[in-house]
Parts: C-alpha cells; sequence; structure tokens
C-alpha cells in the first residue's frame, strides 16, 4: 500500500522540521515564552514568607567595568535578573525589562546577572537595542538568591527583603508590576 503524502502530511512534517532545525528552533521557542509572559505574571510574597537578603561579599563586575558590591544596594529597591543570551525564556522577557529599566533606571537599582562573557553579551544587546547594564558576579551568589534556572527575577525592597521571586517569563513592563514598583519606592 502506497502512503499518499496529503497536505496535512505535509504540512505535519514542515511543522516538525521547523522545531529540528536550529536556526528556526530558537525563534520559535522565544515567541511561545513571549506569550506564555503574559500569563506568568509577577506576585508580592506574603510578609510572614520574606526572606531577608544578605548582602555582603557579593560582588558583580559590570560589561562597563564597574564593580558593584551589592551592600552599595542596601536601602534602595533591587531587580535582580539571572538570565542568558542564549535563552528563549530570557529573549522572551528581555524587551519588557528594557523597557522597565527606561522608566526606572534613576529610582531602581536594576542587577542584569548572566554568566556569558562580555563579548556575547555586547552583541546581544546591540543587536536588540539594549541599553541596560549587566554583571557578571565575581564571587558567591548568597544563597537566598541561588539559583538554579533561568529567568529568575527577584525584587527586593529598601528593607532588604525579597518580595517578589518569579521564575520563567515574565512581562516586567505591565501594570501589575509597575504598581508593585511604585509601592516598593514609597515604602
Amino acid at each position: 500500500m502506497k502512503a499518499k503524502l496529503t497536505k496535512r502530511n505535509i504540512l505535519f512534517l514542515i511543522i516538525i522540521a521547523i522545531f529540528i532545525i536550529p536556526q528556526t528552533r530558537q525563534p520559535i521557542q522565544v515567541l511561545l515564552h513571549k506569550g506564555l509572559s503574559f500569563v506568568n505574571q509577577s506576585s508580592i510574597i506574603d510578609s510572614d514568607d520574606r526572606v531577608k537578603v544578605n548582602y555582603e561579599g557579593w560582588n558583580l563586575k559590570s560589561d562597563n567595568n564597574y564593580v558593584l558590591n551589592f551592600d552599595d544596594t542596601k536601602g534602595k529597591v533591587v531587580v535582580l535578573n539571572f538570565w542568558a543570551t542564549w535563552c528563549p525564556p530570557c529573549i522572551a522577557e528581555m524587551p519588557s525589562l528594557q523597557a522597565l529599566y527606561n522608566d526606572y533606571k534613576g529610582d531602581v537599582v536594576f542587577v542584569f546577572s548572566t554568566t556569558d562573557d562580555f563579548e556575547t553579551v555586547k552583541n546581544f544587546k546591540e543587536k536588540r537595542d539594549f541599553t541596560f547594564e549587566v554583571f557578571r558576579p565575581t564571587r558567591n551568589v548568597p544563597p537566598e538568591l541561588h539559583t538554579s534556572s533561568i529567568p529568575r527575577t527577584f525584587i527586593i525592597n529598601k528593607k532588604g527583603e525579597i518580595v517578589v521571586d518569579e521564575s520563567g517569563a515574565v512581562d516586567w513592563n505591565s501594570a501589575t508590576v509597575r504598581s508593585q514598583l511604585d509601592q516598593f519606592l514609597s515604602e
């Protein structure tokens, strides 16, 4: 019995090929995660469940050759994002983080942390017109901020408490997040 290639079978083979071919796989994954980011929203941790950050001993070096002692962020609202240039959910949420950074960079400390080399980061940022500063840890991350998956984003309030802890792509430029940041800044 001869197999007949129907339009449906051809379409199925094309879809499978798109997911297998590396050049098309990442853009599709980014698009899917971008859609999921609108579902995965930021939520504030109940005050009884908040963990305080240990600021001491964590230094990060930026792609602008600036060394940030994390202790210098005490008393400030901090958005800390762990990410990588090769990570589809990270890529999906970056435009929303850039938009948030554009509007809050004078009031909120943004720390975009990666283990990627700075040349790769530079190319990634230039290709997408991102202007935020990127940091690489020079010492181990404090245990309460340690993560084994990316992207992972923490928001730390002025008291040094982790008030938001989200994994996966999130729309960080949403009205909800902006309202949360405004609330934390006014405390």
